[in-house]
């Protein structure tokens, strides 16, 4: 069934709309999906890998741009699940580092299911420009793009006279090398933000340094202009 389904004109339209949804509301699994489909298309030629990959990347930027204008135009609060004290955990993290690093983070986000909803969510609400997002957006969905297929691609090769198991192996493997890339991009965000923090320690810790020789030259004058009356 699903060998046939992927030879069928409509199953582009669908993946499109599929793609489509996912960036805005995590609920569809789209990167099992096109991981799944290059797998197969590997052994039965269908589906077409350019227009698979054409496909997924028209409908992950139209989500992404979508989750874009949501954002601008309703904010952090309006849904029920946006209220759930986890995502707005995710979006005061993506909103600390778009402000921090903008680009990089509109990048990596792509690869984290979750965080690249609130990424692209809190960079309408803040009023991030629209077209470096959608040039940055694009560029990530590209990379998303070819990443995906690739793996798709590597895994099914390991079985070649059985494709769904192929499938299989191509989407066990793109869950766990999913799981490992999303705690290394956090583990990465999370060290950049400790080395922000540190050097805004360094910065003001060095401001009352920076003044202690007007106190002492106050000290000695016998005048505290802290204390106006002294």
């Amino acid at each position: 069934m699903l060998e046939h389904a992927a030879g069928q004109p409509w199953i582009y339209p669908v993946l499109l709309v599929f793609f489509f949804i996912d960036g805005f509301a995590t609920i569809l699994p789209s990167e099992t999906a096109i991981v799944g489909l290059s797998a197969l298309s590997l052994h039965s030629g269908e589906p077409n890998l350019w227009i698979l990959g054409a496909t997924a990347l028209v409908g992950a930027m139209a989500g992404d741009n979508m989750a874009y204008m949501l954002g601008r135009k309703i904010g952090l609060t309006r849904w029920k699940w946006m209220r759930r004290p986890k995502v707005q955990k995710m979006f005061a993290w993506a909103q600390y580092e778009l402000d921090k690093r903008g680009a990089v983070l509109i990048f990596t986000a792509r690869y984290i299911p979750w965080g690249r909803v609130a990424v692209n969510y809190v960079a309408g609400q803040t009023g991030f420009r629209h077209r470096t997002f959608f040039w940055l957006d694009a560029f990530a969905c590209i990379t998303w793009v070819g990443y995906s297929i690739g793996i798709g691609l590597l895994a099914g090769q390991w079985v070649h006279h059985n494709p769904l198991l192929g499938v299989g192996i191509a989407v066990a493997f793109a869950v766990v090398l999913g799981i490992v890339v999303d705690h290394a991009l956090r583990w990465w965000h999370k060290y950049l933000e400790k080395k922000d923090l540190a050097r805004e320690a360094a910065a003001s810790n060095t401001a009352p340094a920076a003044e202690s020789p007007n106190l002492s030259q106050k000290a000695v004058a016998g005048a505290d202009l802290s204390n106006p009356a002294g």
